[in-house]
């Protein structure tokens, strides 16, 4: 019988990647007010060059793009860069409809809940403070717990065994097939498909079950807590 549930954080309970996007834009806008000799468009392509190479979560992306564009960091252009993103960030960072409601649903049916991301500690405890959420979660595994990213096994097997449950008393909720649904079934754990948070147009998810709203959710864990498939 279903007894846990294990979330993905960004493009899951949250629309990260419009929030990154808004962000960049800002600090952009914010570069160019501040000197910055460069398109706002050559800006952004750069900008995301570095986060493909570093990471989505690098935090030294804007000294990177002014020391390599420029072999130099101008303070007040950076400065300006970052007061852009976080204003960009305050503004953008939200849950996607009813999160809320739906982790309050799973918590009143007695279920563990946790979040499984592959983040640094710091920032994924940042977005869930921001968010009023981490009185839902029984526990939070970022990447520092492992030291590696899904869909390697070893963040699900501390998931698993934080939680004190069997793989199949798990379910694995989460945007990215090629991570989330890869890495959860391949210890043994159901799997749900966000396809509302997915970035990459995957047209297979290769999940046990997939929904277009996180609402939908209650539904499956109905089922599941019942004994059905």
């Amino acid at each position: 019988m279903l007894r846990a549930v294990i979330f993905d954080l960004d493009n899951t309970l949250t629309d990260f990647m419009r929030m990154k996007e808004v962000s960049i834009d800002a600090a952009i806008e914010g570069m160019i007010d501040a000197g910055l000799r460069m398109s706002a468009e050559d800006a952004k392509h750069k900008l995301f060059d570095i986060y493909d190479r570093e990471g989505i979560e690098d935090q030294r992306v804007f000294d990177r793009f002014l020391e390599e564009e420029f072999g130099e960091i101008d303070p007040m252009i950076h400065t300006a860069a970052i007061i852009g993103y976080r204003r960009g960030r305050e503004y953008t960072l939200v849950l996607y409809p009813h999160v809320k409601k739906t982790l309050l649903a799973l918590a009143k049916r007695g279920l563990k809940l946790a979040v499984l991301s592959d983040a640094p500690r710091y920032q994924a405890w940042s977005r869930l403070c921001y968010l009023q959420l981490p009185h839902f979660f029984d526990h939070v595994i970022t990447f520092e717990d492992t030291a590696v990213r899904k869909p390697d096994p070893a963040p699900f097997k501390r998931a698993i065994e934080l939680l004190d449950m069997r793989p199949d008393e798990v379910i694995m909720v989460g945007d990215w097939p090629e991570r989330d649904m890869v890495g959860g079934s391949g210890v043994g754990i159901k799997t749900v498909y966000a396809r509302y948070g997915d970035t990459s147009g995957a047209a297979v998810s290769g999940a046990d079950y997939e929904i277009d709203d996180i609402s939908q959710l209650v539904g499956i864990v109905d089922k599941l807590m019942e004994g059905k498939k």
